[in-house]
């Protein structure tokens, strides 16, 4: 059980032994030290109800906390906080227990559930560029945390291959020569080589125009040269997905065009639900306190995103049995998927109990607050951006040690690529955030760096002890303490997490475990010939505890660790 699952539990315990009825309990983190390891904050509320005086409430509950076992110490405070401290033989005892786990105290859930994450999702007709890389990243953390917690997680890429330019690229692909080997190795070139020929030549772009049609009717020349297209666009992808760890694969791509033969079922069934209104030609759906409608077919018949992504939600819950649909996609899309959302329900295409969620992300920006752009405006490919993570890291990291050039090349693509993800998921996902070289690489701060650098000194710590570890954990000073409530509170900030969608919370854990250590590695010598050698071995497993909870913290974020730093 959690740890503040436990403490929830005692509190109402605590509270109907008082003869106090109290639903949905929750202690806190302490803010600070004198106020205990947790405080419980909820009698206030009580006390209206009640029409008592909230310290006589909270004192009553504090009479019946049992002191024994896992509370040392509860104490009224304030207007009538309760303040928790946990005992140090029980929390020794707990940490002593992580020992011999492999998943660090973490749990899974009791009832696992089938949750669908739709995240990337590029555009088919252009290289993923720094547009993709939030949606890209907190997915894969976001998948990799479900399925870590017990979860059935199915990955899906919703990539966009359809439309009216595809029939140009295809068009310009035949010109081009069907393999495509060499022209389709810069997208955004190929791109635009193809719409200069659709502006100025008048035959290109109905050949174009005729394409379109053809490739929507089956054409089997077209759809050759389409799927070409697609195979050497996903490539492209592929290379991105290598280079950032996101566990995507083209088993997880499901395509808008997937989705073609069951748009007009769409629109049937919406007509027969009577949701379907006439405006201007096209077929909407109105609804209640909305002014734009939400469209699902245009006047001349053609669909749109949002019957794809009715399509969509249909086949996940009904085929695929999701019960979560978690979709990565910037906060833009907001009033998008909050209609769509109320429309796939009033459909039937996904009932009450099916949990539907717009992980919204702000915009990753400049040092001058602006979208990040290239120096002359234009869109900065991720593979790029990438690139120069592991370039800047490589020079980052030669300025502290020396490495041969094997061994410095794949702990720059470590450090580099876990710097650009790190920064992103350490922010609330709705932010806007700007985009700093420095900050990213430094070896101070909430960085993956400064994480990867606590689990490397942990690491030289054990080659220099170079012998078994074992005996019971003794927590005999403040940091010791400290250190292991937090190592406690892994499962807690993880199921928050996942309940929120919130990849934040993960790195504040860490960034926040590594700072404990690092004051317990100042104030609590390890390897000192002083220390007595029961101390030394409990504090060596402290130590371990740490590296592996950072590791696998880490490794939910998609980031490495490094032996050596």
């Amino acid at each position: 059980m959690k740890l503040k699952e436990q403490l929830n539990q005692m509190i109402s315990e605590a509270l109907n032994a008082a003869g106090i009825s109290s639903e949905n309990v929750s202690v806190s983190d302490a803010s600070k030290a004198e106020f205990g390891d947790y405080q419980y904050n909820g009698i206030m509320a009580l006390a209206k109800g009640l029409k008592r005086n909230p310290r006589e409430i909270a004192t009553d509950v504090v009479a019946h906390i049992p002191m024994e076992g896992m509370i040392a110490r509860a104490e009224v405070a304030g207007p009538g906080f309760i303040n928790l401290w946990v005992d140090t033989a029980w929390l020794a005892t707990e940490t002593q227990a992580l020992a011999g786990d492999t998943r660090l105290g973490v749990g899974t859930v009791d009832t696992p559930i089938k949750v669908v994450v739709d995240y990337s999702s590029p555009n088919m007709a252009k290289q993923m560029h720094v547009g993709h890389l939030r949606s890209s990243i907190i997915g894969d953390t976001l998948a990799n945390l479900f399925a870590f917690l017990g979860d059935e997680v199915i990955r899906q890429n919703h990539i966009g291959d359809w439309g009216t330019q595809f029939g140009m690229l295809i068009a310009y692909l035949e010109e081009m020569g069907e393999d495509g080997s060499g022209s389709l190795r810069d997208l955004e070139q190929f791109y635009k080589e193809a719409k200069g020929r659709f502006d100025a030549d008048a035959a290109f772009a109905d050949t174009s125009r005729e394409y379109v049609v053809k490739l929507q009717g089956g054409d089997a020349h077209c759809l050759h040269l389409w799927n070409n297209f697609i195979d050497k666009s996903l490539g492209h992808c592929e290379e991105v997905y290598g280079k950032l760890g996101v566990k995507l694969t083209r088993e997880d791509v499901r395509a808008e065009s997937s989705y073609n033969d069951d748009l007009a079922g769409i629109v049937t069934t919406l007509d027969d639900k009577g949701l379907l209104t006439l405006s201007d030609g096209a077929q909407c759906v109105f609804l209640e306190g909305d002014e734009n409608p939400f469209l699902v077919q245009k006047s001349d018949g053609g669909y749109l995103y949002a019957t794809t992504d009715l399509a969509a939600i249909r086949h996940r819950v009904r085929d695929l049995g999701a019960q979560r649909i978690s979709y990565v996609v910037d906060a833009r899309q907001a009033g998008h998927f909050r209609q769509l959302f109320a429309v796939a329900r009033l459909a039937g295409f996904a009932d009450a109990d099916t949990r539907l969620e717009h992980v919204s992300f702000g915009m990753m920006l400049d040092k001058s607050g602006r979208p990040f752009k290239t120096r002359d405006g234009g869109t900065v490919k991720l593979i790029d951006l990438l690139d120069e993570a592991v370039i800047k890291a490589k020079a980052a990291i030669t300025q502290r040690d020396q490495y041969d050039e094997a061994e410095l090349d794949r702990i720059a693509e470590i450090v580099g690529i876990g710097a650009v993800k790190y920064a992103d998921l350490s922010i609330h996902r709705d932010s806007n955030y700007i985009f700093d070289w420095d900050k990213m690489l430094s070896f101070e701060g909430n960085t993956s760096l400064y994480l990867q650098y606590a689990y490397a000194r942990i690491q030289s710590i054990l080659r220099r002890h170079d012998g078994e570890v074992e005996g019971a954990i003794i927590l005999g000073n403040a940091a010791e303490r400290a250190l292991a409530l937090k190592l406690l509170k892994f499962e807690d900030d993880l199921t928050r997490a996942a309940a929120e969608s919130l990849p934040h919370y993960i790195t504040s854990y860490l960034y926040e475990l590594a700072t404990l250590f690092m004051k317990f590695y100042e104030t609590s010598p390890i390897l000192k010939e002083e220390v007595e050698e029961d101390v030394r071995q409990s504090r060596l497993q402290l130590a371990i505890l740490t590296a592996e909870t950072i590791k696998t913290g880490l490794g939910l974020l998609g980031i490495g660790v490094l032996e050596r730093l």
